[in-house]
C-alpha cells in the first residue's frame, strides 16, 4: 500500500521488519507451544529492495533453544512482479521468550 512505501516506491525496512518478526514468531510459537514474546533482534540484515507489487515469503528455523528462549533466522524472498524471479531480500536472527498466562517467562517444553 502507498504508506508502506518510500518516495523511491520501495517498501519500508519496517514493514519487511514486522513481517519477518511475525513469521518467526509463529514458529516460536509452535516450537514453545504457546505464547512468545520478542525480546531481541540480533541482527537484521536488508540485501534488495522489496518493491510495490512483489510477493514476500519468510522462511524460519529454530536456531537455539535455551531455557525460556528460542532464536529462529529467517529468510526473506520476494518474488518480482513478473513471477520469473526470487530473490533474498533480507535475513534476521531474532529471540523470543516463551511466557505464561501472567506473562512471565516460563520454559520451553522439551521436544517429544
Amino acid at each position: 500500500m502507498p504508506r508502506d512505501t518510500n518516495g523511491l516506491g520501495d517498501i519500508f525496512g519496517g514493514w519487511l521488519m514486522s513481517h519477518a518478526d511475525i513469521a518467526g514468531a509463529v514458529l516460536a510459537m509452535r516450537r514453545a507451544a504457546g505464547r512468545v514474546v520478542t525480546v531481541s533482534v540480533h541482527e537484521f540484515q536488508f540485501l534488495q529492495p522489496v518493491l510495490v507489487g512483489d510477493v514476500v515469503a519468510c522462511y524460519c528455523e529454530v536456531e537455539r533453544v535455551g531455557r525460556t528462549s528460542l532464536t529462529v533466522s529467517v529468510e526473506v524472498f520476494s518474488e518480482r512482479q513478473s513471477g520469473a524471479e526470487s530473490v533474498k531480500v533480507a535475513t534476521a536472527r531474532i529471540t523470543y521468550v516463551a511466557i505464561d498466562d501472567q506473562r512471565r517467562p516460563r520454559p520451553v517444553p522439551p521436544v517429544a
